[in-house]
């Protein structure tokens, strides 16, 4: 879906112009859920860096089909891009714009040959169900192209989209004496991020005009086209079996344990019954599974349970929809933070996690059940114990056995309490989490 948004700035922009001027460039594949932004990206890119774009869509113009089927001879594909945009393509000077490009599997395999032959051509490519694409016998040319994860607008990007810009400076500067000051104005604009989400569709209507009652229809109707998507793009035997597991969700986050339960799916369910439907909705970048780990050493997936998950889906704002949360509690200074066993505020830290250079993130519990780390992250041999508090509660039990147990180097505690540091410990703002980036972790 497209919309015009006057206000819309993202991180991945910067990643553009970098990929743009490097000596190295490949073909630039972006994936990520559908409606996050992709096709926004690409174009606004191409709009400010490029003298003229040829965009394509596989998905909505099978004009093109046949274009691949022949051979992969650039010239003669650049000929034919020229004559159905009637744009004249210019080496260095024109962006290539390939959507919904697993609609087409030869058109993957041409950005093999872009890359060897012809890799003056500027070009990037975008799928929603490009990780669905693969689990089909799609094979991407391994080394030859680069990647983008494009993920729902985090929380620095939301208060760029509502001119918050030096609320952003006071984070990005780390001025924890002066950010203290407007800790109410952070907090009231982190529970409207956790209403709106980052849906791009979703944060454009509420620049718009404030409506949070619009926004929670555009995450319905978002909703909805996820479900259509099901039956459109899965293997109709598992459709049942993806909405059973989708819909779960939210009774899955109603538990005080947050470990995945096949059970609450539906009675006697079994994990080989949904295993195909859950990997369904991980590949269309859907939901994101955070493994447990059984000892937090590097690196970290040579200790990962592959039966022992959490899952959190894409978007904040879009949980909320599913969970129907009362657009009342964000009169409520404590109930939004809380809500679900603070859930919600552990789906937001991931989905900011998501959102920084860290590869990949996991839990840890202890064998007795009696302490849990909310998430685990690797910083080069470094492993960095996080915990999330939904509140200003500086306790910390879990934290304090895992630290008696391992002895990291570094504890981080993510809560809406003020910056500070500790002996052991370094507790972080949640509306002050783009900082991890920097933090010496």
């Amino acid at each position: 879906m497209s919309f015009v948004s006057y206000k819309m700035k993202r991180i991945a922009q910067a990643f553009l112009k970098q990929w743009k001027q490097s000596s190295e460039r490949k073909p630039l594949v972006i994936r990520g859920a559908r409606q996050v932004g992709k096709t926004w990206l690409m174009k606004e890119f191409g709009k400010n860096e490029y003298e003229t774009v040829v965009y394509i869509n596989f998905e909505n113009d099978r004009t093109l089909s046949q274009l691949f089927d022949t051979n992969f001879d650039i010239e003669r594909i650049i000929k034919t891009l020229e004559i159905y945009s009637g744009k004249v393509i210019q080496k260095e000077k024109t962006l290539i714009i390939f959507d919904e490009i697993q609609e087409l599997p030869k058109a993957v395999t041409s950005l093999k040959y872009f890359y060897e032959n012809a890799p003056e051509y500027h070009i990037i490519a975008a799928g929603s169900l490009l990780g669905v694409a693969l689990n089909r016998n799609t094979s991407f040319p391994v080394g030859k192209i680069a990647f983008l994860d494009l993920y729902p607008l985090n929380f620095i990007e939301f208060l760029w989209a509502t001119e918050e810009h030096s609320l952003v400076e006071l984070i990005q500067q780390k001025n924890w004496e002066i950010i203290p000051h407007f800790k109410d104005k952070f907090t009231a604009l982190l529970k409207t991020y956790f209403f709106t989400g980052g849906m791009p569709e979703a944060v454009n209507q509420y620049v718009k005009d404030k409506n949070v009652l619009k926004v929670r229809t555009i995450q319905k109707n978002i909703l909805d086209a996820y479900e259509q998507d099901f039956s459109k793009h899965a293997p109709k035997e598992i459709v049942p079996r993806i909405r059973l597991l989708w819909n779960s969700l939210p009774s899955q986050l109603a538990k005080e344990n947050k470990k995945f339960i096949y059970g609450i799916i539906k009675e006697g369910a079994r994990a080989k019954e949904f295993e195909m439907a859950l990997s369904w909705l991980e590949d269309s970048g859907l939901i994101h599974k955070v493994y447990n780990i059984s000892r937090p050493a590097v690196p970290l997936k040579a200790y990962q349970d592959n039966k022992a998950f959490k899952i959190y889906i894409l978007d904040v704002g879009l949980l909320c929809a599913m969970c129907e949360l009362d657009i009342k509690l964000l009169l409520n200074p404590e109930g939004l933070f809380n809500e679900f066993n603070g859930y919600i505020t552990e789906q937001y830290v991931l989905q900011q996690l998501k959102t920084t250079s860290i590869e990949s993130v996991y839990y840890w519990s202890s064998e007795t059940g009696k302490a849990e780390i909310d998430f685990i992250i690797q910083d080069g041999q470094n492993v960095i114990p996080i915990e999330v508090k939904a509140n200003e509660n500086l306790k910390a039990k879990s934290l304090k056995i895992y630290f008696e147990k391992y002895a990291p180097q570094k504890v981080f505690k993510f809560s809406l309490s003020d910056y500070r540091e500790e002996s052991w410990l370094t507790n972080v703002p949640l509306y002050a989490l783009d900082v991890v980036n920097e933090v010496e972790l």
